[in-house]
């Protein structure tokens, strides 16, 4: 089912076997990256034959790591629409503006992508018991996806996280820890717990498949072109896993034969309260820094430390993109503006790519008959605060 052929560690590419249950590359510590066989997907997939299947994450099944479909825990995540936003654009500008909702998703957010890819390889390489440090959604993901599965998972979370992601959580029978601070103290308790017990630990970039999830959205937005893609993808960045995932996605459809042309160029929108990539970026910096005292109303962008730094700002500079902050003033104020002239009612992470794009059109780095998408990675449905 899988052409899926070992993993490959982002920074000193040594080649490790993919149907063991994998961590960070054992030597560098860092994120590792699945690899499939291309030049054979190539001559034996049919890119035209694609939308005769279910609009679905795994309609790429083939380019997905599970391989017994089996395996596969499902709850309809992906196919996702990318909307044209006239009227947004019309009042910015830009003719070609578009969104791409992932706030349709079957737990309200991108991280459903991740996560059924995540559980349903880890399911297959035989894990029993899940743990997550989560700043809310991808904790909601896990819980239902764990739960589809049958399986166990421990949730930590911090105690001011979003209580309507706190109740999805519990609904599914789920064991929410509440912790103290920030997502790296809560990614401490369950490193711990993951020691202690057993579990499978499914922090973000620390496995390699979530990432596989998420680059899905970069084969979804070229499809939604007809296989072109646009100039310019404007995405809220806290641990960094959509932006990284998109890039290796587009990477793929060249080596495929599927995409040709220019890539688009990506732009990371972080919180001025937490932006340790934006700081790096503009200092030139490869790596990211800890942000000390790291507030945000963007819960999802309050991520003071990310394993995936070094990959982000790859990213952005291989891409010629760039990286903005903007206030959570500005956020909830771009968070009314899309609702009220596209009828999208996104959570704050989201609502920082309007603001940002508005930042974007006032310095003059956008044109306006480019061709851009920003990205809806939650619904507001699932915010307690505006």
């Amino acid at each position: 089912m899988s052409y899926l052929t070992h993993l490959e560690c982002s920074h000193c590419h040594q080649q490790i076997a993919a149907d063991q249950l994998q961590r960070l590359c054992p030597d560098c510590q860092l994120p590792l990256l699945a690899r499939y066989d291309l030049t054979r997907a190539r001559g034996e997939l049919d890119r035209d034959a694609l939308p005769n299947r279910p609009a679905t994450l795994w309609r790429y099944r083939e380019l997905l790591p599970v391989r017994d479909p089996h395996h596969i825990i499902s709850l309809g995540e992906g196919g996702n629409p990318v909307l044209h936003a006239p009227r947004l654009g019309n009042l910015l500008g830009l003719n070609q503006l578009f969104i791409k909702d992932e706030g349709q998703n079957p737990t309200g957010s991108f991280k459903a992508l991740g996560l059924s890819a995540a559980v349903s390889r880890a399911i297959e390489l035989g894990v029993q018991e899940f743990v997550i440090p989560t700043a809310g959604n991808a904790g909601g993901a896990l819980a239902s996806y764990a739960a589809r599965a049958g399986v166990p998972a421990h949730i930590f979370m911090p105690r001011d996280a979003q209580r309507i992601i706190q109740q999805e959580v519990r609904v599914t029978g789920a064991d929410l820890q509440l912790v103290d601070g920030l997502i790296t103290d809560a990614g401490r308790h369950a490193a711990a717990a993951a020691a202690e017990f057993g579990w499978f630990d499914v922090s973000t970039l620390k496995e390699p498949y979530r990432l596989e999830g998420k680059k899905i959205m970069g084969y979804e937005v070229a499809a939604a072109f007809d296989w072109t893609l646009p100039e310019v993808i404007i995405y809220p960045t806290g641990g960094g896993t959509g932006l990284i995932g998109m890039w290796k996605a587009f990477a793929e459809l060249a080596q495929l034969g599927w995409i040709h042309g220019p890539r688009p160029k990506m732009v990371a929108v972080q919180s001025e309260g937490c932006a340790p990539v934006v700081k790096a970026f503009h200092e030139g910096a490869e790596e990211t820094s800890f942000w000390d005292n790291a507030t945000t109303l963007a819960g999802g962008l309050r991520v003071p430390a990310a394993v995936g730094g070094r990959l982000m700002l790859q990213t952005l500079r291989e891409s010629q993109g760039t990286a903005v902050t903007v206030s959570d003033q500005e956020m909830q104020a771009a968070q009314k503006l899309l609702a009220g002239a596209e009828g999208i009612f996104a959570g704050m992470e989201a609502a920082a790519t309007v603001a940002g794009l508005q930042t974007l059109v006032e310095g003059g780095w956008l044109e306006p008959d480019q061709r851009i998408v920003l990205f809806n990675t939650g619904s507001g449905l699932k915010q307690d605060h505006f």
